[in-house]
């Protein structure tokens, strides 16, 4: 529909200037004082109207044609040798890729996604991230990549609340993920400093030592789940900091506990 009205406006505007080139100033107002005397200057009023009205709704259905055109939708026409052809015309889109790797990367690459318990399995991907960070094999390593963790987790877990229109959305687990090495901290600067010698991921899941680590998991889900003070309360703050503040808030308090142990016992 919208494709025959686009080639009579081409066609018009062709016309016109054809016109143009081939009469002259004078021609033109010839034809039109011969106009006015055939029909009349008591008529003159009504086609005025007539004109001014005939050319807005043909200006109007030009401009509709042209945003239908730009809005992505399917057109039939005929093509040179009268075949029915169908024309696509695509919209416009903003690019999605920076929208969807912030995503996937808040969303713990999918784990926080599943539809119970994600901040749980969140908390697993960030036993992982712990393991990688003992990896290093560094104790200056782990600290520093537990600040960057925590320091990529406020800018992304905000631009993620802004994409979903959530506040700390269930779904985003990043912050789960990049505050466990905070629960670690503890333990690992204890054993670094006792034996000069950093410890190894082995030894995190050997002997007695598993079940520490088991514990530290289990209170940072408690904590986080209960929020005591001032956990719940910093989930206030704008964006990505009130989303990842109060893990780190979580995170703190099982370090605490460990640190109180490690001196009891």
């Amino acid at each position: 529909m919208t494709l025959p009205i686009l080639a009579s406006v081409e066609t018009a505007m062709t016309s016109m200037a054809c016109l143009a080139a081939l009469l002259g100033g004078w021609e033109i107002v010839l034809i039109l004082a011969i106009g006015l005397v055939l029909v009349g200057a008591k008529k003159l009023p009504e086609i005025s109207q007539g004109l001014g009205r005939g050319i807005w709704e043909f200006t109007k259905s030009a401009e509709d044609a042209l945003q239908e055109k730009e809005s992505g939708l399917v057109y039939e026409a005929l093509t040179v040798d009268n075949r029915t052809a169908e024309f696509v015309y695509p919209e416009k889109e903003s690019p999605n890729e920076s929208r969807e790797m912030i995503l996937s990367l808040a969303q713990g690459f999918g784990i926080g996604r599943i539809p119970f318990a994600p901040g749980t399995f969140g908390s697993l991907l960030g036993i992982g991230w712990f393991m990688l960070l003992i990896g290093t094999g560094n104790f200056w390593c782990y600290l520093a990549g537990t600040v960057a963790g925590l320091a990529l987790s406020v800018p992304v877990c905000g631009a993620a609340e802004k994409i979903l229109k959530q506040k700390d959305p269930s779904s985003v687990v990043l912050d789960e993920i990049a505050a466990i090495p905070v629960c670690f901290l503890p333990i690992v600067t204890q054993a670094w400093l006792s034996a000069d010698k950093f410890p190894s991921v082995t030894w995190f899941f050997s002997g007695n030592v598993w079940m520490q680590t088991a514990l530290i998991f289990v209170l940072f889900r408690v904590f986080d789940i209960a929020k005591p003070w001032p956990v719940r309360q910093s989930q206030q703050l704008p964006g990505g900091w009130g989303v990842t503040v109060d893990d780190v808030l979580a995170a703190v308090y099982v370090a605490i506990i460990t640190l109180c142990v490690h001196f009891i016992f």
